[in-house]
């Protein structure tokens, strides 16, 4: 298989992604044990283990512009790298906590660390790719999410508090050990005028009997352009398009439920009267994603990404419009399948096509002096809204019943259809600059 060392690297940059997984599927299964002083010496009050569990995504949030200015001064690589001694610090600071400040402070690492992931490892993935693979390597990221997400709770189903977190602790080390040994972005290197150096990274990553010339002319004429300060790349007309909708995409794939959905997932299994247990219900879960996510993976430059948004969007429409009918009316009924199936059509849905490819178009819609900026405030968007349900569910749920929380997830995802339809364009295919004209004329095709 010619080019196989583009998957390498791209599955090893996405480890980042992996290393985030874990820290979105720890809060989870140690919950319990954490509140119940068991895990430390101390025992969390309710509002502490709120600000423990939701103070990662302000980490994400607080990561991704910083880290979007970083990775056009240093490169993907070398910030890639320093990512990972923070993220194991942070580790260290939940492993050896002894007050709730310090979860505290650990968490939010650990999240502003795997939120920077979140911009670096589409962007460096879509870079290294060829044009065929770019849809499939831009998923990594997402792909790699899940498997974190289903790592942690496997090992949260069977180990004690202290041996999880030293069993998340050790990939921000794996990851760093391995990418050591992965070339910088040959589109990076073009921009800095590096063009031997992008050719010689290109060879690694095509194979070294690959013909690299043309596409290694196309990155040293893009990186011999004139070169635009940020903020006036910032202001283009083309990139604010391409900002209005991925940040509309990044707001669609939070605020359709995703994190409510997970929230639930163990009650509902429970009162279906499933049978398992809630870590059981979890993992099955985490499963579900791993296989749906792999299948978008498959189809997406096949079928191409506004066809997979669509499937996805009107299936969450499906699920959550079930579960707001199941809370409204059918609770009382003997029907506890209902919500099982409606969880499952929903991760199913959301694998798809929400879950990977806003990430995926927030590396291809940007030119590329507009993508790291772009791109970070596009990540930021999607972290702020991600925080913004994790705080406000639980109340909106308290004060006017979960089926009015699913109301508004159904009309999100309804909203989510239309602004697809009509609002996306397809780059299925094409490269990022006939992208960029595609944006620049307003076709959608």
């Amino acid at each position: 298989m010619s080019g196989w060392k583009q998957f390498l690297a791209g599955t090893i940059a996405a480890l980042g992604a992996f290393c985030l997984g874990c820290c979105i599927g720890w809060s989870g299964p140690v919950e319990q044990e954490v509140k119940a002083g068991d895990a430390y010496k101390f025992a969390p009050s309710s509002m502490e283990w709120g600000w423990i569990s939701s103070l990662m995504t302000l980490g994400g949030a607080a990561s991704c512009i910083p880290v979007g200015v970083l990775i056009g001064i240093f490169g993907r690589k070398i910030t890639m790298l320093g990512l990972a001694p923070p993220f194991f610090i942070g580790w260290l600071l939940i492993i050896f906590a002894q007050k709730a400040f310090m979860l505290m402070i650990g968490r939010f690492v650990v999240g502003f660390c795997g939120g920077a992931f979140c911009i670096t490892a589409p962007m460096y993935n879509t870079e290294i790719a060829e044009l065929s693979k770019r849809g499939i390597m831009g998923c990594f990221f997402q792909l790699l999410i899940v498997h974190g997400i289903l790592y942690a709770f496997i090992v949260g189903a069977f180990a004690k508090v202290k041996m999880m977190n030293i069993l998340c602790a050790i990939w921000p080390i794996i990851f760093f050990v391995l990418f050591l040994w992965m070339p910088e972005s040959p589109v990076y290197l073009a921009q800095k005028g590096k063009n031997d150096k992008a050719e010689k990274s290109l060879k690694f990553l095509r194979g070294k009997d690959a013909d690299v010339s043309a596409e290694s002319n196309q990155m040293a004429s893009e990186g011999n352009k004139e070169k635009v300060k940020p903020m006036q790349a910032l202001c283009r007309k083309n990139t604010l398009k391409s900002m209005a909708i991925s940040m509309m995409l990044m707001l669609f794939q939070q605020v359709t439920g995703i994190n409510a959905i997970l929230f639930y997932a163990t009650g509902i299994f429970k009162d279906a009267g499933t049978g398992f247990s809630p870590s059981a219900s979890t993992i099955i879960l985490g499963v579900v994603q791993v296989i749906a996510t792999i299948v978008s993976i498959l189809l997406i430059d096949k079928l191409g990404r506004k066809i997979l948004l669509l499937t996805s969007a009107a299936l969450m429409f499906l699920a959550t419009l079930i579960m707001a009918l199941y809370f409204q009316w059918l609770s009382k009924k003997n029907v506890g399948w209902l919500p099982v199936l409606a969880v499952c059509i929903f991760i199913i849905g959301f694998s798809l096509g929400f879950g990977p490819v806003p990430w995926l178009l927030m590396a291809e819609l940007f030119a590329e002096d507009a993508k790291p900026v772009a791109g970070a405030i596009a990540g930021t968007t999607n972290w702020i809204f991600a925080f913004i349900v994790t705080l406000a569910f639980p109340l909106i749920k308290d004060e006017f019943g979960p089926a009015a929380c699913f109301w508004i997830f159904a009309a999100v995802s309804f909203a989510a259809i239309i602004f697809v339809l009509f609002l996306v364009p397809e780059t299925k295919g094409k490269t990022l600059n006939e992208i960029q004209g595609m944006i620049a004329g307003g076709k959608k095709d």
